[in-house]
């Protein structure tokens, strides 16, 4: 199959098909991962986005049944230097071509992704029609811009009604804004007694199985368009431990009347550097988001910065001053990327159990 990928700004990068033949329109991002394509394509965060790995061969260990962050492949599209056909592992089951073919998922490959991904770091991301059904390049630029990007995935990828996952340990209701398997595999190694909630859950809702604590979850979107889960999550503030991660993070930094915005191209890959100021040490941390949160916005709020990204000072993390609450934006159950900053997950078990965030 012939592909092409043409971008809102009138370039266009022509290359080869794979996985399910068929045309998609998305927000262009790159990920600097080296390993953990099969999780990055099933992390329901990037709902919406045509993904440009700048690792220039995917696919080499091919698919195996364990690693998937979610039941489906959640990327509108894949775009890669090389692809391998013939993976090297003994637990593959499949390769990645087939893994998008059956999944109705187009991939591009013999992209020039370095040169993709200087433009999108010139420029920012910016909307693209991914095609390998060998469309014309006038057809790809008429679709790119009769098409509007969603910005509320994160209201509709998410469970549609309660799942219980028991435990013996601290209850926690889970609000779902696009959960990550390895968000409630962390909980569970913990013996955590989980209930997922959807995201239309109200404040009473989730307070209707005795929670020790609720947890914010990693999702698509713009955190702005999350207003119901705004609105709900500050009638608990002062109710419960709470603990958010990614777009929790920006839910819960409106919540107690903070800001975000979208940056220029985001962070999305397994090694960004994060400093804490609690432990005064430097952790390298999985990333995937495109907004971030006002540092200026939330000083006034009881909310204090905990976590700076060590390459552009972008907010990572925040505490309250005198309640249990805390979030991060990068994502410390990993999946793909290091396992340095887990021990965030042990510090939410504490404040359930009647700790503190506070020496």
């Amino acid at each position: 199959m012939e592909g092409l990928l043409y971008l809102e700004d009138g370039t266009v990068f022509l290359g080869k098909g794979f996985g399910f033949p068929k045309t998609s329109v998305g927000e262009l991002v790159f990920n600097t991962s080296m390993t953990g394509y099969q999780e990055i394509l099933t992390d329901p965060s990037y709902t919406g986005q045509i993904i440009n790995f700048t690792y220039p061969l995917i696919g080499n260990y091919g698919i195996t049944e364990s690693e998937n962050e979610s039941n489906e492949i959640h990327a509108f599209g894949a775009i890669a230097k090389h692809i391998c056909f013939e993976p090297s592992n003994y637990k593959s089951i499949d390769n990645i071509d087939q893994w998008l073919f059956n999944r109705k998922v187009p991939g591009l490959f013999e992209i020039d992704t370095r040169a993709v991904t200087r433009k999108i770091r010139e420029f920012g991301a910016m909307k693209c029609v991914i095609s390998n059904e060998n469309i014309s390049i006038a057809d790809a630029k008429k679709l790119c811009e009769e098409s509007m990007l969603r910005q509320d995935y994160m209201k509709t990828v998410g469970t549609k009604e309660m799942i219980h996952i028991p435990g013996n340990g601290p209850k926690v209701s889970v609000l779902d804004f696009g959960v990550k398997t390895n968000i409630l595999n962390e909980l569970k190694k913990r013996d955590c007694d989980v209930y997922l909630f959807p995201y239309n859950s109200t404040a009473q809702q989730l307070l209707s199985v005795n929670p020790d604590g609720l947890f914010l979850t990693n999702g698509p979107g713009d955190p702005k368009e999350a207003t119901e889960a705004v609105n709900e999550i500050r009638l608990l503030l002062h109710k419960i431990p709470i603990f958010g991660i990614c777009m929790g993070h920006q839910i819960l930094a409106q919540a107690v009347g903070g800001t975000t915005y979208k940056m220029k191209y985001g962070h999305r890959g397994g090694n960004h550097g994060v400093f804490d100021k609690d432990t005064g040490r430097s952790i390298i941390t999985s990333q995937n988001h495109g907004f971030a949160v006002n540092a200026e916005s939330i000083l006034l709020t009881g909310m204090e910065i905990t976590h700076i990204n060590l390459n552009d000072r972008t907010v990572e993390g925040m505490k309250h001053q005198s309640l249990p609450v805390f979030s991060v934006q990068f994502h410390p159950e990993a999946a793909p990327g290091p396992n340095d900053s887990s021990y965030l997950f042990d510090r939410f078990l504490t404040l359930m159990k009647g700790g503190t965030l506070h020496a």
